[in-house]
């Protein structure tokens, strides 16, 4: 199943807009040497022209650019030698003007060259950090399928404070779905200490309470060395779900998270806990032991678990986003179009993108095909 993310418009989005931007100063030109050469003397349309090289830097290289601003001074001595046989005092005037322009336009698209190169670059690395960091997810393990939406609220980022895993051990598939508490890089480097603390313990960790306190050393070692006056403060929320490939049940530990849906066919359902427990790297402060609990979950049922980014979306009144009753209307939908309209629809109900880190993850037991 695809993750789902939240993809800005594109300028390749609208071909015909691009194109016509892009040749906007072929335009500019004929249009105005035509006015010029229609018009009775004394109105000037050729001054015009001088702003072709400035509208060619927004799209054209640095070349590119000097060649439109060539081609405007061409057509600027054309016309004043059509205009008067002759290139005047205010011909050579809005000539000197055009190559000015030109000159500074073909800077400007260098620049803008550059910058977009590096830019481009930025980009591939927050890319390739994000799939080293947030790995894909694979379409299904051991028989449970899974779906995710993410988004990062920082603007341009590729990744944020929440946070999600999910891997194939001997005790079945083990999840993660989690919230760092904070923004910036502080939080997305917690994140990475904590998802590294994950990989490494859910493969030998014997139960979700022993690899809940692994997590909790992990993120004490990491405050250890981080260079963040604050790492040590610094906690996280988070759900682990284990399935067991020869149960028709699930077990969940809920450290401080928004309470999981259990979604069936005749409803949903939130999973509250049995006793609430504090985040990730707080159990020093809180006297708590980890105690997990036991759902059922046969084929066709889901689990769907998700980050304060969705459930405390606000509409303008101020009030939080109804999730599960909107995800009731949706019960008989697929996962990754459950997750689309569970993206749209909290879209609308802000009226615009969310100024949280989103994270929304489905697990499904899969349903065997009949033979």
């Amino acid at each position: 199943m695809p993750t789902i993310t939240d993809e800005p418009d594109r300028p390749d989005a609208f071909p015909f807009l691009t194109s016509l931007v892009r040749f906007s100063p072929f335009l500019l030109i004929a249009l105005s040497a035509a006015a010029d050469a229609e018009t009775p003397a004394g109105q000037r349309y050729d001054r015009f022209v001088v702003a072709a090289p400035a509208l060619a830097a927004a799209t054209w290289g640095p070349l590119g650019t000097l060649v439109i601003g060539t081609l405007a001074v061409v057509a600027e001595v054309v016309l004043a030698l059509l205009r008067e046989g002759r290139i005047g005092a205010s011909g050579t005037s809005v000539i000197a003007a055009t190559l000015t322009v030109s000159l500074a336009a073909a800077y400007t698209a260098g620049m803008r060259v550059r910058r977009e190169r590096d830019l481009a670059l930025v980009r591939s690395v927050a890319r390739t950090a994000q799939e080293v960091v947030l790995r894909p997810l694979p379409d299904r393990i051991d028989g449970v399928d899974l779906a995710l939406y993410y988004r990062a609220a920082a603007a341009q980022a590729q990744i944020g404070g929440d946070l999600y895993e999910a891997v194939r051990t001997p005790y079945g598939v083990r999840i993660i779905l989690g919230d760092v508490q904070g923004k910036g890089l502080p939080a997305v480097e917690t994140a990475a200490a904590l998802l590294g603390s994950f990989r490494e313990a859910a493969y030998d960790a014997p139960d979700l309470p022993k690899l809940a306190g692994r997590l909790e050393t992990g993120l004490r070692r990491y405050a250890e060395r981080a260079s963040s006056p604050d790492a040590a403060e610094r906690f996280a929320t988070a759900v682990l779900l284990e399935i067991p490939g020869d149960r028709p049940e699930a077990r969940l530990l809920n450290c401080g998270h928004p309470s999981p849906l259990l979604v069936r066919a005749d409803g949903v359902r939130p999973i509250e806990p049995e006793a609430p427990l504090p985040p990730l790297n707080l159990s020093a402060l809180v006297s708590s032991d980890y105690h997990p609990q036991t759902v059922p979950f046969g084929p066709g049922d889901r689990i769907l678990l998700y980050t304060d980014g969705v459930s405390e979306t606000r509409d303008r009144r101020g009030e939080f986003y109804p999730l599960t009753e909107r995800l009731a209307h949706w019960t008989a939908e697929p996962s990754p179009v459950l997750l689309d309209r569970l993206r749209r629809d909290l879209h609308r109900y802000a009226g615009g993108p969310a100024d949280d880190d989103v994270a929304a993850l489905v697990a499904e037991r899969h349903v065997p095909a009949d033979d």
